[in-house]
């Protein structure tokens, strides 16, 4: 009984991840929408991305002094009523203000407030949840994500495609129902600590940690390796294809949703096998493979380009939540606050990346290449970052997974 409960739990949770990907990547699909509906510059327009990532760091950093306080329950469902919440301010308030961009920057704020709480919460909670192998859960979990990302592209063009673009409304309505019905589901899913209230480790003394700021360095590599790449891929197919905006969606980050999602249900199957140390220094050295063909490959083997995302996709698969649970062995005590920390730090890669590969390739002639030839730092300096790991540590690693 008590194992069919869990399994309610870690439901909930994929639930929420997916939640996530809802709100990260359906109002990207509409910014030519809004462009020509609301006659918004595309410059305003893209600082919708800065306010949800901008609002999305804030509550990761406050998150850790007070979700501990206030509860995982009451945190979790009010995460997922902002998120719903902020879908359906989309919706309706661009129309109903008279300045359509105050209402679109509006319902960022309110969704990106739930995707904050969400990405602090999932993780600790599956965590804490009885199971024999804690890096497989983690990476199952942040599969989710990307089949979530996989499903917002793919249905919202089936939508536009037969529905008519004029109906993102309806569609914004649609999603929104997902979290509603999930903050419903968290009133009664069992909820697990990994630590017992008032035993975790207070802000200051993690950062006090030399030990943390190791995985504060992984987040960050995680983050801007996964994100130089994935926010570029429509434009990286599209330019190096010459294919249609729709087409490109599909061939890039469909393409690198899936490739990174396969790989964290294989990792999930058969992770039990692998040690964390190597796994990451594998999948950097992936993910610097598969940016220098992004980078390198010839406008005559544009194809080679589009490999190289699938393989990025794929390499960076268990950065993210590997490094989830390298931390949670490695400081037990941590708690919630950890959890918020390196999502603070992951985020932050989250907006490094993406906005160098940008900032570079304008100032070499918009030559995206060039802008992403750059992101090899991110995988390079993980894998050594990971590599000495035992040396600077100076003692073997105690914890299994590591």
């Amino acid at each position: 009984m008590r194992q069919l409960k869990v399994k309610h739990t870690v439901f909930a949770c994929y639930v929420g991840y997916m939640t996530q990907a809802i709100i990260n990547n359906f109002a990207p699909l509409l910014f030519l929408t809004f462009h020509s509906d609301y006659s918004i510059s595309l410059t305003l327009i893209g600082a919708m991305i800065t306010v949800n990532f901008g609002v999305q760091l804030l509550v990761d950093l406050l998150a850790s002094k007070f979700v501990d306080k206030i509860g995982y329950r009451p945190c979790m469902v009010a995460a997922h009523l902002f998120a719903g919440g902020g879908l359906l301010l989309l919706a309706f308030l661009p129309d109903l203000l008279p300045v359509p961009a105050i209402g679109l920057f509006a319902a960022s704020a309110v969704y990106a407030v739930g995707g904050g709480l969400i990405e602090v919460l999932v993780s600790p909670i599956v965590e804490a949840c009885p199971s024999e192998n804690k890096k497989s859960a983690m990476s199952l979990l942040h599969s989710f994500y990307c089949w979530g990302q996989v499903g917002v592209v793919v249905l919202s063009t089936l939508f536009f495609a037969t529905a008519g673009i004029g109906n993102w409304r309806i569609l914004a309505c649609v999603w929104a129902v997902v979290p509603l019905c999930n903050a419903v589901y968290f009133l009664f899913v069992p909820l697990f600590r990994s630590v017992e209230e008032g035993q975790s480790m207070s802000v200051g003394k993690i950062f006090k940690t030399p030990i943390f700021w190791f995985f504060v360095v992984l987040m960050l590599c995680a983050g801007s390796c996964e994100n130089a790449v994935s926010q570029w891929a429509s434009a990286f197919a599209e330019s190096g294809l010459q294919v249609s905006k729709t087409l490109g969606d599909l061939l890039g980050p469909c393409l690198f949703a899936i490739c990174m999602g396969t790989a964290r249900v294989l990792f999930a199957k058969f992770g039990g096998k692998f040690r964390l140390k190597p796994a990451l220094m594998l999948a950097a050295a992936g993910c610097a493979g598969g940016y220098a063909l992004c980078a390198f490959a010839p406008p005559s083997a544009a194809w080679l380009g589009l490999l190289g995302c699938g393989i990025v996709g794929f390499s960076v698969s268990i950065m993210w939540p590997g490094t989830f649970s390298f931390a949670a062995g490695s400081l037990p005590k941590g708690g919630t606050a950890l959890f918020a920390l390196l999502a603070l730090a992951g985020d932050v890669g989250c907006m490094a990346g993406p906005s160098s590969v940008g900032a570079l390739s304008d100032l070499f002639g918009g030559s995206l290449q060039i802008g992403i030839a750059f992101g090899l730092f991110f995988p390079v300096l993980m894998f050594f970052t990971v590599a000495l790991y035992r040396e600077k540590r100076g003692n073997r690693e105690d914890h299994k997974d590591a």
